[in-house]
């Protein structure tokens, strides 16, 4: 049989990271709002427990997914053609995957003790989410060709019909379990669409074969490995919060922590845009370095521009979303995860790369090492900032601060040959020009957030452009990458 050759047509970094972009801002603008009516409509406590239940089943999917994504992504960007045999296997691993692991889910909150509801969200959930998770599968060979526009239409049909749906409902009843059978509504919407848009690239028909699947368990696991470790900080930290503070305390760090997923989303934006090209030029050491020096410029600047941002305006973004009445301690949780978000923003990238360069493995042991650092402080931090400030969720951006520190170094390592000593050098720009920024801010007159954010934004660019943190060449770097690039065979 011969197999399609498939030509990838691929745009410039900056065309895909705006298709990226728009995609990112209005699913953000979708969540925002649906996370704020979710969270007045049910209140600190049971928006903790729905954030507990949601954690456990994004733990459990990290099984199920295995690190397929990131493997699959890169194998397509390399070889299209092997696009359906790659997708169609993993379908079929990840259908008898997910049984098992929503029945191990539930046997862990029944060990736990967790009451007969709980246990009946988890194990709903979990089942529920697999229609959305089959649909966005095919944003990894939409990612590999770089048709990020496809990727991201799929994100905003999944949020658009699960706001839409969740918003009927919720006006309606405060039942959960309803909540959730829209959830999955919407993912079944999104399968469709998935699997309409693939079919209309022309791209191979979905297959699956033992050798392929046992080829994606095997080279997959240090993906996996990777993933299960940046999974479980969240899901024992969540649980440990649950058992020694209160759900009440879950329902605040779970405010905070939507908000701060929502700022790391430019992040993840640089990540999906570089990692297919990162992926394939991995055996091109000039290449490679090329790409990484490209993007790295202007993640430092954005790194240190969304800590300022998110330190000087915790309050408004706590207050505007969920209401400072009922959530006010958020805001001190999201004032504290500032460091980390830097951190997280440079890390993510440098993980990138090392997975592109094939040290996955090496990587994992990092995380999983972070994450027993985190954890344990967690557990240790708990009590102490519960009885001092009245908020044990205060210990989670403390002690992630120590792990994501730790994850830095580790990705400065594992990616060393390919950082120039200026780099460094950029980062110490930014840090000035952020810190003269927080001190230039707060000597303004009190101003509506309307009026003081881009002031914010307009000042750190300007510190930024005074100290070389932004030079012409970048400007210039940002305008070659919106032309189009020749397109590559498969």
């Amino acid at each position: 049989m011969t197999i399609r050759k498939v030509v990838p047509r691929r745009g410039g970094m900056a065309r895909n990271m705006v298709h990226l972009g728009i995609g990112q801002v209005t699913t953000t603008i979708l969540t925002i709002v649906l996370n704020a009516v979710m969270a007045r409509t049910l209140g600190p406590l049971e928006f903790g427990e729905l954030y507990l239940v949601i954690t456990i089943a994004t733990f459990s999917y990290v099984v199920v997914d295995w690190g397929y994504g990131m493997l699959i992504t890169r194998e397509t960007a390399r070889h299209s053609g092997r696009a359906g045999e790659l997708m169609g296997s993993a379908f079929a691993v990840r259908s008898a995957s997910v049984l098992v692991a929503c029945v191990v889910a539930v046997s862990i909150t029944w060990l736990l003790k967790y009451d007969v509801r709980t246990r009946v969200l988890a194990g709903a959930l979990i089942l529920g989410w697999l229609p959305q998770y089959f649909g966005l599968s095919f944003g990894w060979v939409f990612r590999a060709r770089e048709r990020m526009d496809l990727d991201a239409l799929l994100n905003v049909v999944l949020k658009t019909a699960t706001v839409v749906g969740s918003l009927a409902v919720l006006a309606l009843t405060r039942n959960l379990l309803v909540l959730m059978s829209v959830w999955s509504v919407a993912g079944c919407l999104t399968l469709t669409m998935g699997i309409a848009m693939y079919r209309r690239q022309h791209l191979p028909a979905l297959t699956a074969n033992r050798s392929t699947m046992r080829e994606l368990v095997r080279d997959g696991a240090p993906f996996f490995a990777v993933n299960l470790a940046v999974a479980l900080e969240t899901y024992l930290n969540v649980n440990i919060l649950y058992k020694m503070a209160s759900p009440e305390v879950v329902g605040w760090l779970g405010a905070a922590a939507n908000i701060f997923g929502t700022l790391i989303a430019p992040a993840g934006i640089f990540v999906g845009t570089m990692y297919p090209r990162l992926s394939v030029a991995a055996t091109d050491e000039a290449e490679f370095k090329r790409a990484f020096h490209v993007a790295l410029r202007p993640l430092l600047l954005l790194a240190v521009l969304g800590a300022v941002g998110t330190y000087l305006f915790a309050d408004v973004a706590v207050g505007l979303i969920y209401g400072l009445e009922k959530f006010g301690p958020a805001a001190d949780d999201l004032r504290a995860f500032a460091p980390a978000l830097m951190l997280m923003y440079l890390g993510m990238f440098l993980s990138c790369a090392a997975v592109a360069k094939g040290n996955a493995g090496w990587l994992a042991i990092a995380k999983g090492t972070s994450v027993a650092l985190t954890t344990g402080l967690v557990f240790l931090l708990v009590h102490i900032c519960q009885e001092r400030f009245g908020n044990g969720g205060l210990s989670v951006p403390f002690a992630m601060m120590m792990g994501e520190s730790l994850m830095l170094v580790s990705g400065i390592v594992l990616v060393r040959g390919s950082i120039a000593g200026g780099m460094i050098l950029d980062l110490f720009r930014g840090l000035l020009a952020g810190a003269a920024t927080i001190g230039v801010v707060r000597l303004l007159p009190n101003l509506t957030p309307f009026l003081a954010i881009p002031m914010c934004v307009l000042i750190f660019g300007v510190l930024a452009w005074v100290v070389g943190a932004v030079k012409r060449s970048d400007f210039e770097s940002l305008l070659l990458s919106f032309r189009k690039r020749t397109p590559l065979t498969g």
